[in-house]
Parts: structure tokens; sequence; C-alpha cells
């Protein structure tokens, strides 16, 4: 019998991933059955249950990926020289996920707003999610907060700049942005940069003649 490859093994775990993820973005995670599963990525039980064992699993792997990508994108940020300012970077943010969770219910609506709002819900009743997200979000703030000390030594904002209060509101910012797009419709990633560029061209008032 001739050896699956490594490449075979990570292309079958995308493929069940990405069908997870949009199941759970459609339908959300008690109404989506390992069925719904099974039928949206085209493959037999025995194939899935190779990879995962269940669906508590799947929205774990989810998670844990998506934490990782932001938390590598900040990183990588963090190393530029100078490193991007947020207009930049969060819109970047932003369309990396894209990428790690492509895909669009029968609308052309992205999956991965949907599926943050679904997280979150499940992460109120689901202890076990609960810590990995909680775990997850520590990273990633951190990461965010070290990007914000390269702020400082490029010399793009004061010394006494509380780095964790920025790197909180960065996150807001994104996810806020997020939920929006979820809840409301559609909004491209410019209408972001674009509030965050007016916001930060803010100065001190002019006094009036």
């Amino acid at each position: 019998m001739a050896r699956v490859s490594q490449e075979h093994l990570d292309a079958r775990r995308r493929q069940i991933l990405n069908g997870a993820a949009l199941c759970f973005a459609r339908n959300g995670f008690h109404a989506t059955s390992m069925q719904d599963v099974l039928k949206e990525v085209d493959l037999s039980a025995g194939a899935v249950y190779r990879y995962f064992s269940g669906k508590e699993e799947l929205i774990g792997a989810i998670v844990a990926e998506v934490l990782e990508t932001v938390r590598d994108v900040q990183e990588c940020a963090a190393r530029e020289s100078p490193p991007p300012l947020p207009d930049v970077l969060i819109p970047r943010v932003l369309a990396q996920l894209r990428e790690v969770k492509p895909g669009t219910l029968g609308n052309g609506e992205w999956v991965f707003p949907r599926l943050m709002i679904q997280v979150w819900t499940e992460t109120l009743r689901n202890d076990e999610l609960s810590a990995l997200m909680t775990a997850g979000y520590v990273k990633v703030r951190a990461a965010w907060a070290n990007l914000v000390e390269s702020y400082k030594v490029a010399g793009l904002m004061p010394e006494d700049v509380d780095a964790d209060a920025m790197a909180r509101t960065m996150i807001a910012l994104a996810q806020g942005f997020a939920a929006q797009v979820a809840v409301f419709g559609a909004a491209s990633p410019e209408v972001l940069r674009d509030g965050l560029r007016a916001l930060m061209s803010m100065g001190e008032p002019r006094v009036r003649p």
C-alpha cells in the first residue's frame, strides 16, 4: 500500500477544518451535527474521525488556528522597521484571517465574522473552550503589546504609553469591525483603514479667532 504523504494529510485536515467552519458559521455549533460536516466535506466518517474525535475538537482546532494566525501577524509586524501603523496592520490581520478561514456562505458572506460570534457565545458555556480562548487571548495581547513597544523604539509614540491598554484597544477594533460585518453585512477592510486614519489624524483643537 502506498504511503500517504504529509502534504496529503495536511490538505485533508485543511479540507475538514474549512468545511466545519463553514457549517458552524452557517448554522451555529449546536445546530450542526457531525453528519452535516461529513456531508459538507464529502468524506466518510472514518476519514474525518481519523483527524478529529468530534465537534468539540473541531471547534478547538479552529479557535487555536485563528489565534495563532493573529499572533503570527503581530510578531512579524513587530520585526518590521518601522512597524506598520494600526491603520495598516489591523486590516492586514483581517485579510490574513480571510486567507486562513476562506469560504463564503450562500449570500457571499465571509465565514470568519459569523464564526467569531459563534465562538464567543460557545465560550460562555464551554469551560474547556473558555480556557483555550483565555490562554490564546493572553498570548495575542502580549504580541500586540510587543508591537506597541516597537512603536516606542521607532519613535512613533511616547515612552509612557500603556502598551497593554493600547493592545486591548487594537484587539477591540479588529473584533468590533468583524462583529459589525457579522451582524450588519459586508464592509471592506478599507472602511476600517480609513476610519482609523481619521482617528489617528486628530490633534489638539485649533483656537478659533
